[in-house]
């Protein structure tokens, strides 16, 4: 079984700063990419970025350039760098981890959510 833990949401500025982590626990999983996506009030979850296992990265448009997806696999984490960040990217902001099973099966897990609220 695998668990996530994230933290680092909370209340900034318009033109502040953020840092997400999230943390997978548990045994008998490889992970392989990790990611985080987000949802706004009102709207469907959206894609924010992602990691591969040899740490290529992609980016939502939205995102690209200000946001910065990163991971150590030492902890099983991942992180996600908010700069910039403006009223729009207010949402709940959730850590997906994929990875194979001891009985080679893909297997996808979700985290509790943060929430990022951008106000002044």
């Amino acid at each position: 079984q695998v668990q996530l833990v994230e933290s680092g949401g909370g209340l900034v500025q318009p033109g502040g700063s953020l840092r997400l982590s999230c943390a997978a626990s548990g045994s008998g999983f490889s992970i392989t990419a990790m990611g985080w996506y987000r949802q706004a009030p009102g709207k469907q979850r959206e894609s924010v970025a992602h990691i591969t296992n040899i740490g290529s990265t992609s980016y939502a448009d939205s995102v690209k350039g200000r946001f910065t997806i990163s991971r150590d696999n030492a902890k099983n984490t991942v992180y996600l760098q908010m700069n910039s960040l403006k009223p729009e990217d207010t949402a709940v902001y959730y850590c997906n981890v994929g990875g194979v099973t001891l009985a080679y099966k893909y297997l996808e897990v979700w985290g509790q959510g943060t929430l990022v609220t951008v106000s002044s």
